[in-house]
């Protein structure tokens, strides 16, 4: 019996796989055809910033193949996110207590959009502002042409270091609703918080005071918007506890998980 279920789970998993990596490559098809417009269009903020006669370069004889091919693939996924979101919460859904999935769902797609919010804003307000400081910066005589195997890499880890950034208040709302920690704590924690956040910026951003600051300041404000929110909730929760004492002293049993279902 358990063999079985154990069987039809991973069944179950690799049909959500197939799904996820068919969907990828249906999304990487037309993104690989645009594939140097799309390198071209990731390379404007820094393209913007060159001086007069600089340009990017490639050091490696396959770079201007595989560079290009790597942001279409990157493109693609993004784009196909929803999709893979989507066959991830099919497979655990069935798994899952009813207030589980009203709070897993929207955490879910939330962090997907601070994610790609962060990308946004290290894309139109970090990378300008770092390309514009370091092309200041440089000696007379220097001509600035960055290859573009390395500039993929530095523009993708900024794009993590920010999009990890703005997922603060998630994880803000996460460790109050697990009862990990509580709101007074994290009011009182907040003081590290902000060294800690320079810290980080430090270590993730280039050697320069803006781009440090353009990620510490947000981390603090989304810190202070995730114990807003969280605040907010746990008020909610209270509300209801108080309305209807039942309802919330009664947990879920296992027998009334919701019955795994095949989700299309």
């Amino acid at each position: 019996m358990l063999e079985g279920s154990f069987l039809s789970h991973l069944v179950e998993l690799r049909t959500r796989i197939i799904r996820a990596l068919g969907g990828l490559m249906l999304g990487f098809i037309p993104c690989a055809f645009y594939a140097r417009e799309l390198y071209t269009l990731l390379a404007q903020p820094l393209l913007e910033k060159l001086p007069q006669g600089g340009q990017m370069i490639a050091t490696d004889v396959a770079t201007p193949f595989f560079v290009p091919m790597k942001v279409a693939m990157m493109m693609a996924f993004v784009i196909t996110l929803p999709h893979t979101l989507y066959q991830i919460w099919a497979f655990v859904a069935p798994g899952l207590y009813s207030h589980e999935k009203r709070l897993a769902l929207p955490l879910v797609f939330g962090s997907s959009f601070l994610f790609f919010c962060g990308m946004a804003f290290a894309y139109f307000a970090a990378l300008p502002l770092v390309f514009e400081f370091i092309t200041y910066f440089a000696p007379e005589g220097v001509a600035v042409m960055t290859d573009i195997g390395k500039y993929l890499s530095f523009v993708l880890s900024m794009f993590m270091a920010f999009g990890v950034t703005f997922e603060v208040p998630i994880f803000v709302i996460v460790l109050v609703r697990t009862g990990i920690i509580t709101i007074e704590k994290l009011k009182e924690i907040r003081p590290y918080v902000i060294v800690g956040a320079f810290v980080i910026a430090a270590i993730f951003t280039p050697p320069d005071v803006i781009s440090q600051f353009m990620l510490a300041v947000p981390l603090c404000l989304l810190y202070e918007l995730g114990i807003l929110i969280a605040t907010f909730m746990t008020k909610e929760r209270d509300k209801g506890t108080q309305s209807d004492p039942s309802t919330h002293l009664k947990k879920d049993s296992p027998e009334q998980k919701d019955t795994p279902t095949k989700t299309d």
